[in-house]
């Protein structure tokens, strides 16, 4: 209980968790389309506000969980509802509250119809996601981690395109078979653990190297599907391309960082000697995930697919930042998840407002827009040069920190991830040139509108944080730092026997 920092104030946590699920519940006697949009905007802008205090609350000297909350729920069988912050879930937590607004006002006019379901299904989704990342109890977590399924599943399968069912099911198939090796983890650790679900209590305990292995591997393919890394990853292309804006934002900004966030959580607190063992594999599906995600990106015409294949590279350099096992690496992971969440989200809310003027995803339907709609190519083309790490914007950042921590650990590893950098360049560059000059044969596109002022505020605030990261990093980084050196420092005492050979092996 030392781990935990309760909270005398007001149940902040809680608050972020139901209030999105009671405005679901209202909408429910409600049958008004416009009314529908206005209150989720309202909702999920009140949830945003309500998560400044815990970000102007949270002390970032103390690597303690913090605005805990813990109460009986099942005590028959130990469970109970404990939630908590530290550095390394606050700045996701953060996030999921900033971006969900700005799903509801990419769907303004994207969604016609049931517009009050698709409304239930954010907000109900708000509520799952926000919850996975503040859980502290295993029972409450994988239920909040199961509860995301069924609305993403709804989002794609009703609202998505002319594949949505094949995708749709992908999605839903490909996240349950993880879920499953996740619970059974889970079952192991209760009874391991005197019959407690308590996360915090499971962390840096002497578990035989044997179970560690076989539990590092069942957390590692519920969380590598959920990433994905590479090659768990043929789900999200689809998934991607199928979903509305608002699908496609919530999948690339939210639900892949949860992958990264349970190896961090879990596979390292709770296998560290396994996570050692098994680091030269995982580093080289991560090396191979930046260079296949970088060479299919740059193959493609379809700007969804271009993304969403750029998301496979990224996640890849995130999971390496996570594996090479040092702060440099580690921080640049977290804040490296942040950056690709702020502009593959915007990325994937540029592509529906072209695709809201041309009904088309392909280049070619959006090509040498740039006369017409100067203001849109603007932010494209910064989020573009973001994507790709360009100095001065937030990617280039956490790239950076990454490949230092990669160097740190070894050379010709990091060496061997440069190219997806340079593949990240040419893919959306490509893209940009394209959208903006075109060719010599460009269509007639005389006939399209610029961004109107929804859609510029909808932009805005992302652009915003492309910059302050990029030019102001550190205040992000001292949120993480203390809970990243206390991992670290518990990741070498527990597994310090270990870690001279994986040196070896990788060196």
């Amino acid at each position: 209980m030392d781990q935990l920092l309760i909270n005398p104030g007001p149940p902040l946590l809680s608050i972020l968790i139901f209030l999105p699920l009671a405005g679901a519940l209202f909408l429910l006697l409600v049958n008004n389309e416009n009314f529908a949009r206005y209150w989720t905007l309202a909702v999920t802008g009140i949830a945003a506000l309500l998560s400044l205090p815990i970000l102007t609350g949270f002390d970032r000297g103390s690597a303690q969980f913090q605005f805990v909350e813990k109460h009986a729920w099942i005590e028959t069988l130990n469970i109970n509802y404990v939630v908590g912050v530290d550095g390394i879930s606050l700045l996701l937590l953060l996030m999921t509250t900033f971006i969900m607004p700005f799903c509801v006002l990419a769907s303004w006019t994207y969604i016609k119809t049931r517009v009050q379901s698709f409304m239930i299904c954010l907000l109900i989704m708000e509520s799952a996601m926000v919850g996975v990342f503040v859980a502290l109890d295993f029972v409450l977590f994988y239920i909040l981690w199961e509860a995301m399924l069924i609305p993403m599943y709804l989002l794609i399968g009703i609202w998505g395109g002319p594949r949505k069912i094949y995708a749709s099911i992908k999605f839903f198939l490909y996240t349950l078979a993880g879920s499953v090796l996740l619970l059974v983890g889970i079952i192991w650790l209760y009874i391991t653990n005197n019959y407690s679900f308590f996360i915090p209590d499971m962390m840096w305990q002497h578990y035989s190297v044997t179970a560690q292995v076989l539990l590092f591997l069942a957390f590692f393919l519920a969380f590598a599907i959920k990433v994905p890394m590479f090659p768990f990853h043929t789900w999200l292309p689809a998934a991607h391309v199928e979903a509305p804006t608002a699908g496609s934002v919530i999948l690339a900004s939210i639900l892949l960082k949860m992958g990264t966030y349970g190896f961090l959580r879990f596979a390292l607190p709770m296998t560290p000697e396994a996570t050692v063992m098994m680091m030269p594999y995982v580093l080289g599906l991560s090396i191979a995930g930046i260079i296949y995600g970088g060479f299919t990106a740059l193959a493609q015409s379809d700007m969804k697919k271009l993304i969403a294949y750029s998301s496979v590279g990224h996640m890849g350099f995130v999971t390496l930042g996570i594996f090479v096992l040092n702060q440099q690496g580690i921080e640049g992971a977290i804040l490296q998840m942040i950056n690709h969440g702020v502009t593959t989200g915007a990325l994937f809310l540029c592509v529906g407002m072209i695709y809201e003027r041309t009904h088309s995803r392909e280049l070619l339907s959006a090509t040498g827009v740039g006369q017409y709609m100067p203001v849109f190519v603007t932010f494209l083309g910064f989020f573009s040069l973001s994507s790709f790490g360009f100095p001065g914007t937030n990617s280039f950042v956490g790239e950076f920190m990454i490949l230092a921590g990669t160097f740190e650990y070894s050379i010709p590893l990091a060496l061997a991830a440069i190219p997806g950098a340079v593949l990240a360049a040419a893919y959306m560059l490509r893209m940009l040139q394209k959208v903006v000059w075109g060719g010599t044969d460009n269509p007639d596109q005389s006939w399209l509108t610029d961004l109107n002022v929804r859609e510029i505020v909808t932009l805005t605030p992302f652009l915003i944080f492309v910059f302050w990261i990029g030019l102001s990093p550190q205040h992000f980084l001292d949120l993480m730092q203390t809970s990243v050196t206390n991992l670290l420092d518990n990741f070498t005492a527990y597994s310090s026997q270990y870690m001279a050979a994986a040196d070896l092996i990788v060196r």
